[in-house]
């Protein structure tokens, strides 16, 4: 197994998402991202895609599905917060 990457301090994660625009936001030691869809299918459609990325870089969110809203949440469960791996595949979700 791989070893996982330690956690970073909140204002390196804060830093980072202010660089990024595509709208997660710091909660506590976890980063969130909100989206809304004008069909449940589009959301689902985003949600499969989020699942894509997560496999293809072992790393798994959080997915809360509401009809056309999605709430996806990361953090590193082992780490006990935030890793450079949460700001990868958060920065590759907001690509989407």
């Amino acid at each position: 197994m791989t070893p996982r990457p330690e956690r970073l301090d909140l204002g390196t994660v804060d830093q980072a998402l202010a660089a990024d625009a595509s709208g997660w936001v710091r909660e506590g030691d976890r980063i969130v991202l909100e989206r809304r869809f004008e069909r449940f299918p589009d959301a689902i459609t985003f949600v499969d895609r989020v699942a894509e990325l997560a496999e293809e870089k072992d790393h798994h969110p959080n997915i809360e599905v509401r009809y056309t809203a999605v709430r996806l949440e990361l953090w590193t469960h082992d780490a006990g917060g935030l890793t450079s791996l949460d700001l990868e595949l958060a920065k590759a979700i907001g690509s989407l």
